[in-house]
Protein backbone atom coordinates (compact mmCIF):
# COMPACT_ATOMS: atom_id res chain seq x y z
CA UNK A 1 0.00 0.00 0.00
CA UNK A 2 1.30 3.47 -0.93
CA UNK A 3 1.83 5.75 2.07
CA UNK A 4 0.37 9.06 0.91
CA UNK A 5 -0.63 10.68 4.23
CA UNK A 6 1.46 13.07 6.33
CA UNK A 7 0.08 14.50 9.58
CA UNK A 8 0.99 17.66 11.49
CA UNK A 9 -0.05 18.53 15.04
CA UNK A 10 1.11 20.84 17.85
CA UNK A 11 0.22 22.48 21.17
CA UNK A 12 -1.65 19.70 22.96
CA UNK A 13 0.03 20.89 26.20
CA UNK A 14 -0.32 17.54 27.92
CA UNK A 15 -0.08 17.88 31.69
CA UNK A 16 -1.31 21.46 31.91
CA UNK A 17 -3.71 21.45 34.85
CA UNK A 18 -6.33 23.64 33.18
CA UNK A 19 -9.86 22.59 32.23
CA UNK A 20 -9.76 18.79 31.88
CA UNK A 21 -6.22 17.47 31.26
CA UNK A 22 -7.28 13.80 31.33
CA UNK A 23 -9.95 14.39 28.70
CA UNK A 24 -7.50 16.41 26.59
CA UNK A 25 -4.99 13.56 26.71
CA UNK A 26 -7.71 11.10 25.71
CA UNK A 27 -8.64 13.26 22.71
CA UNK A 28 -5.00 13.27 21.62
CA UNK A 29 -4.67 9.51 22.05
CA UNK A 30 -7.88 8.99 20.06
CA UNK A 31 -6.39 11.14 17.28
CA UNK A 32 -3.18 9.10 17.25
CA UNK A 33 -5.16 5.87 17.11
CA UNK A 34 -7.24 7.23 14.22
CA UNK A 35 -4.17 7.65 11.99
CA UNK A 36 -4.13 4.81 9.44
CA UNK A 37 -0.65 3.38 9.96
CA UNK A 38 -0.43 1.52 6.66
CA UNK A 39 -1.37 4.64 4.67
CA UNK A 40 0.75 7.18 6.57
CA UNK A 41 4.33 8.12 5.82
CA UNK A 42 4.99 10.51 8.71
CA UNK A 43 3.63 12.33 11.73
CA UNK A 44 5.20 15.67 12.67
CA UNK A 45 4.85 16.82 16.28
CA UNK A 46 5.47 20.55 16.02
CA UNK A 47 6.21 21.36 19.64
CA UNK A 48 4.47 21.93 22.98
CA UNK A 49 3.02 18.45 22.94
CA UNK A 50 3.91 18.47 26.63
CA UNK A 51 3.25 21.54 28.71
CA UNK A 52 6.41 20.95 30.72
CA UNK A 53 9.05 18.34 30.04
CA UNK A 54 12.41 17.77 31.67
CA UNK A 55 14.36 14.55 31.62
CA UNK A 56 17.32 13.58 33.71
CA UNK A 57 19.72 10.87 32.55
CA UNK A 58 17.85 8.24 34.58
CA UNK A 59 14.48 9.93 35.22
CA UNK A 60 11.67 11.03 32.89
CA UNK A 61 8.22 12.43 33.74
CA UNK A 62 5.67 9.89 34.89
CA UNK A 63 2.43 9.28 33.05
CA UNK A 64 1.50 9.63 29.37
CA UNK A 65 1.60 5.84 28.99
CA UNK A 66 -1.24 5.77 26.48
CA UNK A 67 0.33 8.57 24.44
CA UNK A 68 3.65 6.77 24.14
CA UNK A 69 1.89 3.47 23.44
CA UNK A 70 -0.09 5.05 20.60
CA UNK A 71 3.05 6.64 19.17
CA UNK A 72 4.87 3.33 19.43
CA UNK A 73 2.04 1.56 17.61
CA UNK A 74 2.37 4.05 14.75
CA UNK A 75 6.13 3.57 14.55
CA UNK A 76 5.69 -0.21 14.65
CA UNK A 77 3.36 0.19 11.67
CA UNK A 78 6.12 1.99 9.77
CA UNK A 79 5.11 5.61 10.39
CA UNK A 80 8.06 7.97 10.92
CA UNK A 81 7.42 10.21 13.92
CA UNK A 82 9.31 13.51 13.96
CA UNK A 83 9.30 15.99 16.83
CA UNK A 84 10.29 19.61 17.31
CA UNK A 85 10.83 21.09 20.73
CA UNK A 86 8.46 23.90 21.63
CA UNK A 87 8.98 26.60 24.21
CA UNK A 88 7.29 24.40 26.86
CA UNK A 89 8.93 21.02 26.13
CA UNK A 90 12.33 22.47 25.38
CA UNK A 91 14.32 20.20 27.71
CA UNK A 92 14.14 16.87 25.94
CA UNK A 93 17.47 15.16 25.41
CA UNK A 94 17.41 11.51 24.33
CA UNK A 95 14.30 9.76 25.65
CA UNK A 96 12.13 10.47 22.60
CA UNK A 97 14.91 9.24 20.32
CA UNK A 98 15.24 6.08 22.40
CA UNK A 99 11.60 5.34 21.53
CA UNK A 100 12.32 5.72 17.82
CA UNK A 101 11.23 9.32 17.26
CA UNK A 102 13.35 11.68 15.13
CA UNK A 103 14.38 15.09 16.46
CA UNK A 104 14.16 18.11 14.15
CA UNK A 105 15.39 21.69 14.46
CA UNK A 106 13.33 24.59 13.18
CA UNK A 107 13.00 25.82 10.55
CA UNK A 108 13.18 22.51 8.73
CA UNK A 109 12.57 22.29 5.00
CA UNK A 110 11.25 18.98 3.69
CA UNK A 111 9.89 17.77 0.39
CA UNK A 112 6.72 15.70 0.09
CA UNK A 113 6.21 14.64 -3.48
CA UNK A 114 6.81 17.76 -5.55
CA UNK A 115 5.92 20.22 -2.77
CA UNK A 116 8.32 21.92 -0.36
CA UNK A 117 7.33 22.49 3.26
CA UNK A 118 8.92 24.65 5.96
CA UNK A 119 8.12 23.35 9.45
CA UNK A 120 8.74 24.27 13.07
CA UNK A 121 7.10 25.28 16.31
CA UNK A 122 7.24 28.91 15.27
CA UNK A 123 8.58 30.55 18.44
CA UNK A 124 11.43 32.99 18.00
CA UNK A 125 11.35 32.96 14.20
CA UNK A 126 11.59 36.28 12.45
CA UNK A 127 13.20 39.58 13.35
CA UNK A 128 12.76 41.19 16.76
CA UNK A 129 11.52 39.68 20.05
CA UNK A 130 15.04 39.99 21.45
CA UNK A 131 13.94 39.38 25.05
CA UNK A 132 12.36 36.03 24.22
CA UNK A 133 15.35 34.97 22.12
CA UNK A 134 17.70 35.73 25.01
CA UNK A 135 15.50 33.70 27.36
CA UNK A 136 15.46 30.79 24.91
CA UNK A 137 19.25 30.95 24.58
CA UNK A 138 19.47 30.79 28.38
CA UNK A 139 17.27 27.68 28.45
CA UNK A 140 19.60 26.08 25.90
CA UNK A 141 22.66 27.02 27.95
CA UNK A 142 24.39 23.88 29.21
CA UNK A 143 25.24 25.52 32.54
CA UNK A 144 21.57 26.37 33.18
CA UNK A 145 20.55 22.82 32.29
CA UNK A 146 23.12 21.30 34.64
CA UNK A 147 22.03 23.58 37.49
CA UNK A 148 18.37 22.69 36.94
CA UNK A 149 19.21 18.98 36.87
CA UNK A 150 20.62 19.28 40.39
CA UNK A 151 17.10 20.00 41.66
CA UNK A 152 15.11 17.07 43.00
CA UNK A 153 12.43 16.09 40.41
CA UNK A 154 9.66 16.71 42.99
CA UNK A 155 10.68 20.36 43.29
CA UNK A 156 11.75 20.81 39.66
CA UNK A 157 8.39 19.77 38.24
CA UNK A 158 6.44 21.91 40.66
CA UNK A 159 8.61 24.85 39.65
CA UNK A 160 8.11 24.14 35.94
CA UNK A 161 4.38 23.54 36.24
CA UNK A 162 3.93 26.70 38.29
CA UNK A 163 5.68 28.65 35.52
CA UNK A 164 3.22 27.17 33.00
CA UNK A 165 0.20 28.19 35.09
CA UNK A 166 1.18 31.82 34.55
CA UNK A 167 1.18 31.47 30.75
CA UNK A 168 -1.36 33.13 28.48
CA UNK A 169 -2.81 29.72 27.62
CA UNK A 170 -3.46 28.85 31.27
CA UNK A 171 -5.29 32.17 31.66
CA UNK A 172 -7.46 31.41 28.60
CA UNK A 173 -6.38 34.64 26.93
CA UNK A 174 -7.12 34.28 23.22
CA UNK A 175 -4.40 35.47 20.87
CA UNK A 176 -5.45 37.67 17.97
CA UNK A 177 -3.28 36.83 14.97
CA UNK A 178 -2.24 40.06 13.25
CA UNK A 179 -1.89 38.68 9.75
CA UNK A 180 0.79 40.38 7.68
CA UNK A 181 2.04 42.27 10.75
CA UNK A 182 3.09 39.08 12.54
CA UNK A 183 6.78 38.18 12.80
CA UNK A 184 6.06 34.68 11.56
CA UNK A 185 4.38 36.06 8.43
CA UNK A 186 7.35 38.32 7.72
CA UNK A 187 9.69 35.39 8.35
CA UNK A 188 7.83 33.36 5.71
CA UNK A 189 7.66 36.31 3.32
CA UNK A 190 11.45 36.77 3.42
CA UNK A 191 12.38 33.07 3.43
CA UNK A 192 15.40 32.60 1.14
CA UNK A 193 14.05 29.68 -0.89
CA UNK A 194 10.78 28.90 -2.61
CA UNK A 195 8.36 27.13 -0.27
CA UNK A 196 4.89 25.85 -1.05
CA UNK A 197 3.61 25.44 2.53
CA UNK A 198 4.69 26.84 5.89
CA UNK A 199 3.30 24.99 8.93
CA UNK A 200 3.84 26.13 12.54
CA UNK A 201 2.15 26.07 15.94
CA UNK A 202 2.85 28.25 19.01
CA UNK A 203 0.23 30.98 18.46
CA UNK A 204 -2.76 28.90 19.68
CA UNK A 205 -5.02 30.05 16.87
CA UNK A 206 -6.03 28.55 13.55
CA UNK A 207 -4.58 30.35 10.55
CA UNK A 208 -4.69 29.56 6.85
CA UNK A 209 -3.53 32.43 4.66
CA UNK A 210 -1.42 33.11 1.57
CA UNK A 211 2.16 34.37 1.74
CA UNK A 212 2.96 35.36 -1.80
CA UNK A 213 2.67 32.16 -3.82
CA UNK A 214 2.95 30.03 -0.65
CA UNK A 215 0.42 29.18 2.04
CA UNK A 216 0.84 29.62 5.80
CA UNK A 217 -0.85 27.33 8.29
CA UNK A 218 -0.81 27.97 12.05
CA UNK A 219 -2.16 25.06 14.07
CA UNK A 220 -4.49 25.74 16.99
CA UNK A 221 -4.20 24.25 20.47
CA UNK A 222 -6.15 21.39 22.04
CA UNK A 223 -7.61 23.08 25.11
CA UNK A 224 -11.24 22.82 23.96
CA UNK A 225 -11.04 20.71 20.85
CA UNK A 226 -8.50 19.41 18.38
CA UNK A 227 -6.57 20.76 15.41
CA UNK A 228 -4.39 18.87 12.99
CA UNK A 229 -3.50 18.81 9.31
CA UNK A 230 -3.26 15.85 6.99
CA UNK A 231 -1.56 16.25 3.62
CA UNK A 232 -2.02 13.93 0.63
CA UNK A 233 -1.32 14.52 -3.09
CA UNK A 234 -4.94 15.70 -3.34
CA UNK A 235 -4.35 18.47 -0.79
CA UNK A 236 -5.06 19.15 2.89
CA UNK A 237 -7.71 18.01 5.31
CA UNK A 238 -8.04 19.65 8.71
CA UNK A 239 -9.68 18.67 11.98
Amino acid sequence: MIRERTYFVSDTHLGLDVKNPAEREKRFVDFLKSIPGQETEALYLLGDIWDFWYEWRDVVPKGYTRVFAALQDLMDAGVKVYFFEGNHDIWSYSYFESLGMIRCTQPKVIKIGVKKFCLGHGDGLGAGDRGYKLLKAFFHCRTAQVLFSILHPWFAFRLGNNWSRHSRLAKSEAYIFRGEDERIYKFCESFPEKIDYFIFGHYHCKVDMPVGDARLFILGDWMDGADWLCYTPEGFTRA
